[in-house]
């Protein structure tokens, strides 16, 4: 009664250490079984914040975009191969991307298909309140960004969409987990 999570990472450096580290915690605390797919953007990230090496040896079932279709995710969504697709951490991109309906990356391709299939789809945008954000760079370095409204409006469209559950933040997926593992021992008894 494994868990199968299909994990998306964007090219979005906030939150990414944090994201990897609580995906590692949860994966052993329950045993789960977790694909990594990498945006081209996502790979370029990651290998920026020297974090490629701790995910492959965390997670050795990473791939990385050739184009929207390979590799073959959105497929395995759609066939029931994984419970959930969590995307995390998301560009203000993709979430854009998913919110207008265009599915012409990995990821958003990916989103897009699990919603037709009933699979659940979690994300957390980045980019998803009015004001500043003070971000890690790597090295330690901070940096302040100023969220757009056109970003947070694509946030507010996703918290409408059947199939969407925006996440607040990476924590969350600590509940996301334990709920689907509830859920799957109750639907044996």
């Amino acid at each position: 009664m494994t868990l199968r999570i299909a994990w998306g990472i964007t090219g979005c450096g906030d939150y990414l250490k944090e994201s990897l580290e609580i995906m590692k915690e949860v994966t052993r605390e329950h045993d789960l079984e977790v694909r990594v797919f990498l945006s081209q953007a996502g790979e370029m990230v990651v290998k920026w914040y020297k974090l490629f090496n701790d995910l492959k040896s965390s997670f050795p079932r990473t791939f990385v975009e050739k184009s929207p279709n390979i590799p073959f995710l959105a497929g395995d969504l759609q066939l029931g191969k994984y419970d959930f697709l969590l995307i995390l951490p998301s560009t203000s991109n993709t979430v854009g991307k998913i919110a207008a309906g265009i599915s012409d990356t990995l990821l958003s391709n990916a989103a897009a298909l699990a919603m037709k299939a009933k699979v659940p789809v979690y994300i957390f945008p980045a980019d998803q309140r009015e004001g500043e954000i003070t971000t890690d760079l790597p090295g330690g370095k901070k940096l302040t960004l100023t969220m757009r409204d056109i970003d947070i409006e694509a946030v507010d469209k996703l918290r409408k969409m059947h199939g969407i559950t925006v996440m607040g933040h990476p924590d969350e997926i600590r509940e996301i987990v334990k709920k689907h593992i509830e859920g799957k021992r109750s639907s044996w008894i």
